[in-house]
């Protein structure tokens, strides 16, 4: 092995490209017989090139702050992380059958509410979610598809096994993330991508903007599709613009967009207004429409809501989607499956404790120090907790949160999840790794190849958050038939 591998451990846990005994995985086995053949220098070179990539293609992610908005250079790791096409189609199977079920249960919530009704989960949960909208309620989106788009977040135990960790179904972000490292990886790695063959994924924006014309009002043929977003200073900016130029839609801010009176929205042009016929939104329900959220957001369109509930215009994700976001509702989605499918969960949920529930939050408040600690509708790693990991302080401070609101926590074991070679410096370390895959629903079902892959760049640390200062890989979803005939 390179001296690139000196130090590296591979019997701590699963590990995405070595097996124990430090010997590659027969998927990442031309990867690593690669790597070995790259000088030092060489290696450097790459990484410098990566990162000059990054700066020439503006790629960047905005990190909040106390000191403000800090706008940072995303950070990428060349060795990408690899996953074979046969585990992939069993996976990709599982975020199906999974999507297909919340998409159920979103619209029966706005409508029957036969899950509650079945005794299937506590009604309470739902009306007291942050996320329900009652303004929603009546509303049947074109497919039953409420959440058009969802980021679901893999991580894999010290066993192999990949467990769903959350869904995340309000605004997910870092799909242009994903479609850049593959072209940052093709810049830097030409020769080795030459001989081997991996699942593509440049087909998203394609994929998205068919999905969103599915979903488009019926009678139209040729929809026009529009980007909203908050503007320049959110976090996922950079997503925005690159997604609908990507399409070849427009980006649009909320000043950009207007209801008439015939209740159909309108683009603000040089040539005066024109229809708009599907919005794919990256504002928060809240911001959406001041007329029936939030009465001083300026960065939605007054009567939004309105033309929505005329047909007049498709909102994606649709309005009160993210109910299914909230992170109690997610230890129901196994029992949905069953419940709307008729089937069993293809994908195992991670065991999950509801701290509303008087004897889970005893035994959670009793087992803090050893847990994962999470409200249930915050997202980027904020607000919550890792037992293993906290000060008797912070301990102690979380169980006084806990019990002011056990609705809002949810709490699950603390995995050993799995890692992939990272280059640290001039040497390969183990770091901690998850995967967020992106699932279309609109009149068809898409899923990408892989996914954007998080890394904790801190070692030891589980927190794979870009805003908590992770970085990101590429994946390789590959055909170990076309492998072996390579060797």
């Amino acid at each position: 092995m390179s001296k690139i591998w000196e130090n590296y451990q591979t019997d701590i846990t699963y590990d995405e490209l070595m097996l124990s005994g430090f010997q590659p995985r027969p998927s990442s086995y031309i990867l690593c017989q690669y790597l070995n053949s790259l000088t030092q220098e060489s290696i450097e070179k790459r990484k410098v090139a990566a990162e000059l990539a990054i700066l020439e293609m503006g790629i960047s992610f905005t990190v909040y702050s106390d000191e403000g908005n800090i706008d940072r250079a995303w950070p990428f790791d060349i060795i990408p992380r690899i996953i074979e096409a046969k585990e992939w189609h069993h996976i990709e199977k599982g975020l199906k059958q999974r999507l297909k079920a919340l998409n159920c249960f979103i619209a029966d919530v706005y409508d029957q509410q036969l899950f509650i009704k079945e005794g299937k989960i506590p009604g309470d949960i739902i009306n007291s979610s942050k996320n329900f909208r009652p303004q929603c309620v009546g509303i049947k989106p074109r497919h039953n598809a409420w959440a058009n788009i969802c980021g679901s977040d893999l991580v894999r135990d010290e066993h192999g096994t990949m467990f769903v960790l959350e869904d995340n179904l309000r605004v997910p972000s870092g799909v242009s993330y994903m479609l850049e490292n593959r072209v940052i990886t093709k810049r830097i790695f030409p020769e080795l991508l030459e001989n081997i063959s991996i699942l593509p994924i440049d087909d998203y924006p394609a994929q998205l903007h068919e999905m969103l014309s599915s979903i488009a009002p019926e009678q139209c043929t040729s929809p026009q599709i529009v980007v909203l977003t908050p503007g320049i200073y959110n976090s996922a900016y950079f997503e925005h613009a690159y997604l609908a130029k990507q399409m070849g839609a427009e980006l649009v801010e909320g000043s950009d967009l207007v209801v008439e009176e015939d209740e159909y929205v309108y683009m603000r042009t040089i040539d005066g207004l024109k229809k708009v016929d599907v919005i794919y939104r990256r504002i928060d329900d809240e911001f959406l429409d001041p007329e029936v959220f939030n009465k001083k957001s300026t960065l939605g369109v007054s009567g939004l809501m309105r033309a929505w509930k005329a047909g007049n215009v498709a909102l994606s994700n649709a309005p009160g989607a993210g109910v299914a976001d909230d992170k109690v509702v997610y230890a129901y989605v196994p029992e949905m499956i069953r419940f709307y499918l008729n089937e069993e969960p293809i994908l195992p949920n991670v065991p999950t404790y509801l701290c509303s529930e008087p004897e889970q939050l005893e035994y959670v408040l009793e087992h803090l120090e050893e847990l994962v600690v999470k409200p249930a509708n915050e997202s980027g790693g904020y607000g919550m907790i890792i037992g293993p990991h906290a000060t008797a302080k912070e301990i102690k401070e979380f169980k006084v949160l806990i019990q002011k609101d056990p609705r809002n926590y949810i709490a699950q074991p603390t995995l050993s999840i799995s890692t992939s070679p990272t280059l640290c410096k001039d040497v390969l370390e183990p770091r901690h790794v998850d995967l967020r895959p992106f699932i279309l629903q609109g009149e068809e079902t898409f899923v990408t190849a892989g996914g954007l892959t998080r890394v904790a760049m801190v070692k030891g640390s589980l927190i794979v958050n870009s805003s908590q200062g992770g970085g990101s890989k590429d994946t390789w979803i590959i055909d170990m038939e076309e492998v072996k005939e390579t060797q």
